[in-house]
């Protein structure tokens, strides 16, 4: 079934580019992929990522200005505006482009804190971008906590999340005094960290490490390295992938919607976004190793038990209950590794919300992680994302509609620096992103690593979820539940997950009569 749509969809594509790049003079068409990620803009959902690093020092305008002329606008891209003519999008360049349009400084009120940190980058994710220029800008927030921050924004149709945060730390150095330019290649991103072999590792590594079959498969047709319509009988090679994918685009458009709850309903254009205080990656690794599960099994349980509770603390009815959260998947090949542009799939994890026990849950979503290792999701959702760009309007917001009805959250995990670094002279004391969410998702999860630390962001609709730090707070204390009844378990005996539940049920009922005796005194 897949395999037979494939060469006509993509002639159709190559053809539809062909007609609608004539006449366009100079201009270059914007792709398939970005323009599907260009027309998912509401107002009650911009596709914009934002992200903000924060300063140990007060970081100098000048200094600063001169690092992104030098190496953020190193990529012309960045000084080139969209356009649409006919039915088709355009990057052209933008007339009288100047620098202090998308770069300027602000002040923060009162304590000028993370609370006001967090308020003005909430501001900021709200406000649309100014669709007369070029699609990005830059906030140098002067008085933070004693030092400075800079909140980036940039629209998705420029470049996925892995793109964008390369981009964003080519600007950095791994000194305060650099004695070369910056290179875009040369960035500190580093996964070296995430060495499990889990499959929400793989997120953001090129294409030879994740599904790498389908993948391949996938990328030698778009990129023409096989003729199918030409050769059919190379269709044999593919038939296995063919029945695979057939399969995952069944079981995906069966799929029910996800259930209502306190992050399911109607969407403002008031977004909040926070963020919690870092987990020690050495002792995520650690628990992660002792429990015989990764860094993102434990991660990942960590943030659907603060879901959990928060539900519980709404008064909502929890006991099976489970909800989706799209994932995206780094499909990159090696040889675009270096360039712009959104190169990535999506697949629905489905968090086990109902498991009340966190060893129970941590296993659960360690057996979904590895069921959804082959899955052929990703490939499919990036052919998806290029023919309905390449499609009218109407038939790319049906399909987004029908998607996103399928899930809550969009969760992705970036690992970062493994050292600090430094941007124009100043040391990076902290950093943070936030994902979009598209159609009628309200609720966004970024887990970033840095400096031997995971950061965890949260952005919700305001409507939805009007105090998000109630769920952030909640993290590390479902990590501190793993940590402490691990370090309760004896070294030389198997992990028995039995044997802990029934540790944390012993501890909960002496705390409760040391309570009730307190009480009576």
């Amino acid at each position: 079934m897949a395999e037979n749509l494939v060469p006509g969809v993509m002639q159709l594509m190559d053809g539809m580019k062909m007609i609608w790049d004539m006449g366009a003079g100079n201009r270059e068409s914007v792709s398939g992929v970005d323009t599907a990620w260009l027309r998912m803009d509401r107002r009650t959902n911009l596709m914009m990522i934002v992200g903000v690093l924060m300063f140990e020092e007060r970081m100098d305008y000048e200094r600063m200005r001169k690092v992104i002329e030098e190496r953020f606008l190193h990529f012309d891209r960045f000084k080139q505006r969209v356009v649409k003519i006919g039915p088709t999008h355009y990057w052209e360049d933008a007339k009288h482009f100047a620098l202090e349009d998308h770069f300027q400084t602000i002040a923060l009120p009162g304590k000028a804190g993370k609370v006001e940190l967090e308020n003005l980058v909430s501001d900021l994710t709200s406000t649309p971008l100014d669709t007369s220029r070029p699609l990005w800008n830059f906030h140098l927030v002067e008085n933070y906590n004693g030092g400075s921050a800079l909140i980036a924004r940039i629209h998705h149709c420029y470049a996925d999340g892995i793109s964008l945060i390369r981009v964003l730390l080519s600007m950095t150095d791994g000194t305060p005094r650099p004695t070369l330019k910056k290179r875009y290649r040369a960035a500190h991103l580093d996964d070296s960290d995430h060495d499990d072999a889990d499959y929400m590792t793989r997120l953001y590594r090129p294409v030879a490490s994740a599904v790498n079959k389908a993948m391949k498969t996938y990328w030698e047709v778009v990129e023409g390295a096989v003729d199918i319509a030409k050769k059919p009988s190379k269709l044999v090679k593919y038939s296995n992938h063919g029945l695979g994918m057939a399969g995952d685009l069944a079981r995906v458009l069966t799929m029910p919607n996800d259930p209502k709850t306190s992050f399911k309903g109607k969407l403002t254009s008031r977004k909040r976004c926070v963020w919690a205080d870092p987990l020690s990656l050495s002792e995520v690794k650690h628990v992660g190793k002792a429990l015989g599960c990764t860094i993102n099994d434990v991660l990942v349980s960590c943030v659907t038990g603060a879901l959990r509770g928060y539900l519980i603390e709404q008064g909502q009815h929890v006991d099976g209950l489970e909800i989706r959260a799209t994932v995206p998947v780094n499909m990159r090949p090696e040889h675009k590794m270096d360039e712009l542009g959104n190169y990535f799939g999506l697949v629905f994890l489905s968090l086990p919300i109902g498991i009340d026990n966190p060893f129970e849950r941590l296993y659960e979503i360690q057996k979904r992680m590895g069921e959804l290792k082959n899955s052929y999701e990703a490939v499919l959702a990036l052919g998806l994302l290029a023919v309905c760009g390449m499609a009218p309007n109407v038939v790319e917001q049906t399909a987004l509609g029908l998607l996103t009805a399928k899930a809550t959250a969009v969760m992705t995990n970036v690992p970062g620096p493994k050292e600090p670094i430094y941007l124009a002279g100043n040391k990076v004391r902290d950093c943070m992103f936030w994902v979009p969410q598209s159609g009628d998702i309200g609720m966004g999860i970024s887990i970033l690593s840095y400096n031997e630390h995971i950061q965890f962001g949260l952005v919700t609709d305001a409507n939805l979820v009007p105090d998000p730090e109630a769920i952030m707070g909640r993290f590390k204390g479902e990590f501190d539940k793993l940590l402490f009844s691990t370090l309760m378990e004896p070294w030389d005996e198997p992990f028995d997950p039995k044997k802990v539940e029934r540790d944390i049920e012993w501890i909960s009922t002496q705390f409760s009569e040391q309570i009730a005796q307190v009480e009576t005194l």
